[in-house]
């Protein structure tokens, strides 16, 4: 039997230690390029999702303040209707039909107007009895909307919104109702729906995806054509009588959509999962209505951003180890070189041979990251230009080619037109955050002697641009030239923009265009006209002209509120505002003031 020295079970345990303790190193080297990969990939994520969600916030702020304005557009109409004598005369005397043609027609008319899809007079028990479509196929005249919840508000609380898919139109809308009093007696309902399908066609163009979500749960706009009316989670059974009693869906049959929430990352943030796919959901309440936005944008370019990132970290770890393996060799060959002269040379050769190789695979490592580094930086840069330029690089991309087109055919004039609209688009939105401070701001100052000189320079510094672009020559008057009243100056400043604004229109189209401004003291108090020689007032709209909602101008340039706000300021001042027809054309507008006023004319006069 053999017997084994104690040198030797040293030599067969030596390889053993060193194999054990090279498997170690690897796993101790290969530990920290799994961590580099990791941390930079969680740096990389939560990064790229911050920017994310900074640019969702942004983009809800547009789409709600958007919406919300338009809502609230409407908010008074259903009351300010209330104040038209014919409405309340038709309650009284519904059978009436000379009345219902008139209301009908009148409403027909402020419709047209304010940009409203319809309005009709309810009666007190839901039917209607005047419609602006009384004369189009389905129309909602003489239909009963008693079980609508906008026609329970109104009786019950005095105002109602709804949104839902009318029941003879099959067009969806959102409904504002105001109860029509008298004596604490209900007479009826007035309604206005709105149409607020445009604002899903103008999300359209913004990045990601919009959703407009009911009080319900239920999906009523959406750029996504398959979510539409589809809940985010089943209904319960009292939200599915509110629906079959209310009706606010058509035909839809409610199914659920695959909508599935993953994470909430902070209020109103939310990581989901819809349609097998996951999203980030940004969510804001609107103002008007008791509706949410969200805002939904796919990880996957994240999660992509993400895996380049780990893959930048985990080569520059790599890098630093080569590194660190390369000193760790010069280190020990040193030691060599110390303890033993002969072996040096062989050394020598074997570490230069080593260090080569090294070398250019650190150089091919070096490549790989520099590559990395730029993909990764084309990416973050690439999402920070698209951010920060895509909505005005529109504009001017507009505008741009259509000069180039202009320059083929050698039209100059109206190159130079295009580039003078490029530079006319900046200067007008300084003025025009300028002009809505001023007349955002409420008035609380005392009444104080006012120059009328420099009333009328302040409303011509507002509307200077309009007169040169017009070709329009403005003509001052003022005799003598320190006239004064007392009076508030911001208000006064208002209303002469209001009429000298009006003016400008009405010129647009005149072969002679002058504006003049003329102010007189007559028997202790102000005279002062704008006059103007366009084309004059309709002769049917002359005598009620500072009627709510009467005006000249085509359907969406203005509520014509201006001239009745105008009026009753100037009227509220001890004054009166009157208009009329010039003999050699045009229109003529006359405010008649006492020089030394008790009232202030008190609010800003936003012009129309």
């Amino acid at each position: 039997m053999t017997k084994t020295s104690p040198d030797g079970l040293a030599a067969k345990a030596a390889p053993s230690a060193r194999r054990r303790h090279f498997r170690m190193r690897w796993c101790a080297a290969l530990a920290l390029v799994g961590a580099a990969a990791y941390m930079g990939h969680e740096a990389a994520f939560q990064t790229v999702l911050s920017r994310l969600r900074d640019a969702a916030q942004h983009r809800l702020d547009l789409v709600v303040a958007g919406l919300d304005a338009h809502l609230a557009r409407f908010e008074y109409l259903p009351a300010l209707l209330e104040m038209t004598p014919v409405v309340p005369a038709l309650l009284d005397a519904p059978a009436d039909p000379d009345l219902r043609d008139g209301v009908n027609r009148y409403l027909k008319e402020v419709a047209a107007s304010v940009g409203a899809e319809m309005l009709y007079v309810l009666e007190a028990g839901g039917t209607s009895v005047a419609a602006s479509d009384w004369d189009q196929p389905g129309t909602s005249y003489g239909q009963d909307y008693s079980f609508r919840p906008y026609m329970r508000d109104a009786v019950t609380q005095g105002r109602g919104r709804f949104y839902g898919v009318g029941i003879t139109s099959g067009k969806p809308g959102y409904y504002l109702s105001y109860a029509l009093r008298r004596d604490e007696r209900l007479r009826g309902v007035m309604t206005v729906k709105v149409n607020i399908g445009e604002a899903e066609r103008a999300w359209r163009s913004l990045p990601g995806n919009v959703l407009l979500i009911d009080e319900r749960g239920v999906v009523i706009l959406s750029t996504l054509d398959d979510l539409k009316y589809r809940p985010l989670a089943p209904l319960d059974a009292r939200q599915h009588a509110e629906v079959r009693l209310a009706r606010p869906y058509g035909q839809a049959t409610l199914q659920p959509a695959d909508w599935r929430e993953l994470n909430t990352l902070a209020d109103g943030v939310k990581l989901v999962a819809l349609g097998g796919r996951d999203h980030l959901a940004s969510t804001r309440a609107l103002q008007h209505s008791p509706w949410q936005l969200v805002v939904l944008d796919e990880l996957e370019p994240v999660r992509v951003a993400a895996r380049y990132a780990a893959i930048t970290a985990s080569l520059a770890m790599s890098v630093l180890l080569l590194v660190a393996v390369t000193l760790w060799q010069r280190r020990r060959a040193v030691r060599h070189k110390l303890a033993s002269q002969a072996a040096l040379q062989a050394a020598h050769d074997s570490l230069e041979s080593m260090v080569i190789a090294r070398t250019a695979q650190l150089r091919a490592a070096q490549g790989e990251l520099v590559h990395a580094e730029k993909l990764a930086a084309m990416g973050q840069m690439s999402a920070g230009i698209v951010h920060e330029l895509n909505q005005p690089l529109t504009a001017l991309r507009t505008l741009s080619d259509s000069a180039a087109i202009l320059l083929e055919k050698g039209r100059s004039d109206d190159v130079r037109g295009n580039l003078r609209r490029i530079t006319g688009m900046v200067d007008r939105l300084a003025r025009l955050t300028k002009q809505l401070k001023t007349f955002a701001h409420k008035s609380d100052t005392a009444l104080a002697h006012v120059t009328v000189a420099r009333s009328i320079a302040d409303a011509q510094a507002l509307l200077e641009s309009e007169l040169q672009e017009r070709g329009i020559r403005l003509v001052v008057d003022v005799q003598p030239t320190g006239l004064s009243l007392v009076t508030d100056e911001a208000a006064l400043s208002g209303v002469l923009v209001n009429l000298m604004r009006n003016a400008v229109d009405a010129m647009r189209e005149a072969a002679q265009r002058e504006l003049r401004v003329q102010a007189r003291a007559q028997g202790g108090r102000l005279i002062l006209s704008v006059a103007d020689t366009g084309h004059g007032i309709r002769p049917d709209i002359l005598g009620r002209l500072f009627e709510p909602f009467v005006t000249s101008k085509p359907a969406g340039a203005g509520l014509g509120l201006g001239l009745v706000i105008s009026e009753q300021l100037v009227r509220g001042a001890g004054g009166a505002l009157r208009a009329a027809n010039r003999d050699e054309g045009g229109a003529i507008f006359t405010i008649d003031l006492p020089l030394g006023a008790e009232q202030p004319i008190s609010d800003r006069v936003n012009p129309q």
